[in-house]
């Protein structure tokens, strides 16, 4: 089984990625960690033996549409995702990469929002 994390350089990211490296810990299964803005995640900064990356496919152009279509595979339990905080006006959307993962996923989409402040 394995949980995907839906990684990006930014403090919604960065939250995401703590609380996905603690949810494999307490699931006891691997992290693969799928970078959806074009950044390339250092493992060594996890913490986290078992973990690995996959990006999208080379000759795609969305690489949020590739991670939704990860989560049609069978060992897959969840997807972690960082959202910003909005304001109440704001509510009404997301970005647009959570708001596809939240909506597409086949599996149930954890999201996090960094700490007040960052």
């Amino acid at each position: 089984m394995s949980i995907i994390l839906a990684a990006a350089d930014s403090p919604a990211g960065l939250a995401a990625r703590d609380f996905a490296v603690e949810e494999a810990r307490r699931r006891n299964t691997e992290l693969v960690v799928f970078p959806v803005d074009g950044s390339e995640p250092d493992l060594s900064t996890l913490d986290y033996d078992r973990a690995s990356v996959e990006h999208a496919a080379a000759r795609s152009r969305n690489a949020v549409g590739d991670l939704v279509d990860a989560t049609n595979r069978a060992e897959v339990e969840a997807v972690v995702v960082g959202v910003r905080r909005r304001s109440p006006a704001g509510k009404i959307f997301l970005g647009s990469s959570a708001q596809q993962i939240i909506l597409e996923s086949a599996v149930p989409v954890i999201s996090v929002k960094p700490s007040p402040g960052h």
